[in-house]
């Protein structure tokens, strides 16, 4: 019987880019190292990493870099990145459509709390919503609860610590709230035995 591989997953002790890969670790119900580092101990380490940036996973003493690498290896190795060739690549473009949202709200970022407001509603109207509306077809064509395929995937997960995190805040409530789907899906999501335990038992962070 092979032996399950040691893994390893460095980070912050923040959700950031490695929730999304802890959330597939907690689905698949496979044991890792989670390691979190502060800042101290990171500027120790930076030089010592492949590319001076986080996270990074270690499989058996082999290390690699980047989320989205992580996270697409793990999905594969665990069953949750598709039923075929072209499920996989459904899930990239969601994930990708992701971070292209992603990269647009940071422009939205002001420390000004009266500008700050203001650029909130400009970026729910330009960007959120938009994006929101979008998630919500693609829930009722898909007609199976999930983004892609009939089973959950990685990009259920990379989607769900998303859009978690800002229904959590209440930012996004009262749009979910005409968006039935969608709705579902976090609630679909967050009550999946293994991943609503993580919820529970995760250290506190941001």
């Amino acid at each position: 019987m092979p032996q399950t591989p040691h893994y390893k997953l460095t980070y912050f002790n923040i959700y950031g880019l490695a929730e999304p890969i802890r959330l597939i670790f907690a689905q698949a119900d496979v044991k890792y190292e989670d390691e979190r580092l502060d800042d101290a101990a990171w500027q120790k380490r930076k030089q010592l990493t492949p590319n001076g940036q986080l996270p990074l996973l270690e499989v058996d003493g082999k290390v690699l870099p980047q989320s989205k690498a992580i996270s697409t290896y793990l999905a594969k190795q665990f069953g949750l990145n598709g039923q075929d060739d072209w499920e996989a690549a459904q899930i990239q473009a969601a994930i990708a459509g992701l971070d292209d949202v992603k990269t647009q709200a940071r422009t939205y970022r002001e420390e000004n709390i009266p500008k700050k407001a203001e650029l909130f509603q400009k970026l729910e109207h330009d960007v959120l919503l938009p994006y929101l509306n979008r998630l919500e077809k693609a829930l009722a064509e898909n007609g199976t609860g999930y983004f892609v395929g009939s089973h959950v995937t990685q990009a259920d997960l990379h989607l769900f610590d998303y859009l978690k995190r800002f229904n959590d805040s209440g930012l996004i409530s009262p749009a979910l709230k005409k968006m039935p789907n969608l709705a579902k899906f976090i609630d679909t999501i967050g009550n999946l035995p293994k991943i609503k335990e993580w919820i529970e038992h995760r250290p506190k962070t941001h």
